[in-house]
Parts: structure tokens; sequence; C-alpha cells
């Protein structure tokens, strides 16, 4: 059997995993998905008990919108 491994396989974080991730406490991510103010997330399921996912590209790529070059920057964007 060979070991064949997928360079474009996506990870998929729950909300301990991606708050961890982004350096967030899980209730943050939690009010942020509320607000919606926070990264995007995926839902598993149906219902409102459903798992909430997160891809890594997606955590990355929010951060990356909020970063600053100084403090005279945040709250332009």
């Amino acid at each position: 059997m060979s070991d064949i491994t997928n360079t474009n396989a996506v990870s998929y974080l729950d909300t301990k995993e991606a708050a961890a991730f982004v350096r967030l406490s899980p209730r943050t991510l939690e009010r942020m998905r509320v607000e919606g103010a926070g990264p995007k997330f995926l839902k598993a399921g149906r219902g409102i008990r459903s798992r909430v996912l997160y891809r890594e590209e997606d955590l990355r790529t929010w951060v990356e919108a909020i970063t600053y070059g100084s403090t005279s920057e945040y709250g332009t964007k």
C-alpha cells in the first residue's frame, strides 16, 4: 500500500480548536457568530444543536482581514 499525502485536504476545527488557533476564548467566538463579527463557519448537520466547524483557511483569512499597521487604523475597517 502506498502512503499518499493529500496536500489539498481541508482541515476543520471545532469551536474550541478554532478559538485556540486564533487565541480567543470559545465564548468569544460564539458571541462573534451571533453578532456576525467573527470568521466564517459551517454547520455540520441540521438544527440548532448541529456542530459548528471552522476551516483553517477561513480563520487565516479573517485574521489577515483584521490586521492593522498602527493603532490609528483600528476602527476604520
